[in-house]
């Protein structure tokens, strides 16, 4: 089994958890029958890999949900993980370092593309552009 194959239906199943096999059949161009194989192995490795935060008894939450007749897993959260995915870098569906890397974008570029996404996302918008535009002059001067 690929293990390309494998991380393309895990970023599938990251972007639509509840995506169905046909589709995952016609974005990847592969059998139905493999299709199954892939997303069951894919689902594990994302189950393995994601840590959860869980309801507690004895909070809010989980009264909530016990009155509701809620089980308690359906509250759970993915704790945030600042290090692999920050989630300043994943807003909008793609991971900006998929996006440099796809364009083979240099140090200098790749960091404005950087700043550039971020800066509405990490809470200080101006530092952020400050820091695309410092890296743009440098790519620029470069240049010259």
């Amino acid at each position: 089994m690929k293990a390309n194959k494998i991380q393309a239906v895990r970023k599938l199943l990251e972007v639509n958890p509840k995506i169905k096999t046909a589709e995952v059949v016609a974005k990847l161009g592969i059998a139905k029958s493999y299709a199954y194989v892939l997303m069951s192995k894919a689902k594990k490795m994302n189950k393995e890999s994601n840590l959860i935060y869980r309801i507690s008894a004895g909070t809010p939450q989980a009264a909530f949900a016990e009155k509701h007749g809620i089980p308690l897993e359906d509250f759970a959260l993915p704790i945030p993980d600042p290090v692999n995915r920050p989630a300043h870098y994943t807003a909008g569906g793609i991971e900006t370092i998929d996006f440099i890397e796809a364009k083979k974008l240099n140090y200098n570029i790749g960091n404005v593309v950087k700043y550039l996404t971020r800066a509405d996302h990490k809470g200080n918008k101006l530092e952020d552009l400050r820091k695309a535009q410092w890296y743009l002059t440098r790519e620029i001067n470069s240049l010259k």
